[in-house]
């Protein structure tokens, strides 16, 4: 690489660090040195296509900035620009790791990539990457034993688990897919409830789906088009007179697991 060309690529990439870093980074000032950045990397086969390994130095810009890349995708809640890049980065920490020395954030990455693919229920994929990690790491690393915690919850269906773990996350984004998750626990849980049942008791709707203010709740029923009942007791999940197990949804939060069945058939599966 000519030594001009890396200089300017070097100090576009300081100018980015210092940015990403500062005490309240500029998004979108992060997003064009982002793209100038990559524009000038792919020029320069830094990016991964084929295999280069004869400067270092340059390697370790080229991770670098992919790795303010993932990690800026997360705070713009862009999960299809979060997925490209920890594509491009598995590749300097997998088959650069014998000349690169260890990336800070390489584990801290690869347990937010879990937890991402957690988050969209693709638990094939979660378990495929799981095995491309050291297995001392897997139950020592606090970045990457999180979300395998998180997946062992789900499987038991201990989501209330799940729920209070939102508040111990190894890192700030891991907030992000967190909250994606606990949405897409809410979304199978109603989705169960109203095959099932024709109403719900107000006073356990909180409870049970895991909201902890009236208002979030009343968003939530609002966005599914529930109704009260006309002595608001009861949240109207449907308006058929089919047969169903029970009329009122009352069952208790553990229960609840014995229908959501989706984790379990996607294990199968892998199995």
């Amino acid at each position: 690489m000519a030594s001009d060309n890396f200089s300017s690529i070097l100090q576009n990439f300081n100018d980015l660090n210092k940015e990403w870093h500062s005490k309240r980074p500029n998004l979108t000032k992060c997003g064009q040195l982002l793209t100038k950045l990559k524009i000038a990397l792919s020029s320069t086969s830094l990016l991964p296509t084929t295999k280069y390994g004869q400067d270092t130095d340059a390697l370790v810009v080229a991770r670098g900035t992919l790795e303010i890349g993932a990690q800026w995708s997360v705070a713009k809640k862009d999960i299809q620009s979060f997925q490209r890049y920890m594509t491009q980065l598995k590749t300097y920490y997998i088959d650069y790791s014998n000349i690169l020395p260890e990336s800070p954030y390489m584990y801290q990455l690869l347990g937010l990539n879990l937890l991402s693919l957690l988050a969209e229920n693709k638990l094939a994929e979660f378990h495929i990457e799981l095995e491309l990690l050291p297995p001392s790491e897997i139950y020592s690393n606090i970045y990457i034993k999180h979300p395998t915690t998180i997946e062992q919850y789900l499987m038991e269906g201990s989501y209330n688990k799940v729920f209070l773990s939102r508040g111990n996350v190894p890192a700030e984004s891991y907030n992000f897919f967190m909250d994606i998750l606990v949405n897409t626990m809410r979304d199978s849980i109603a989705d169960c409830a109203e095959k099932a049942y024709k109403m719900l008791l107000l006073k356990e709707a909180g409870r049970i789906f895991f909201f902890n203010n009236q208002k979030e709740l009343k968003e939530y029923t609002e966005k599914r088009g529930w109704k009260t009942d006309a002595s608001q007791t009861y949240y109207v999940l449907r308006e058929d007179d089919e047969d169903h197990e029970a009329d009122t949804f009352t069952v208790d939060t553990n229960k609840i697991s014995g229908y959501l069945l989706e984790y379990a058939r996607e294990m199968e599966k892998i199995v």
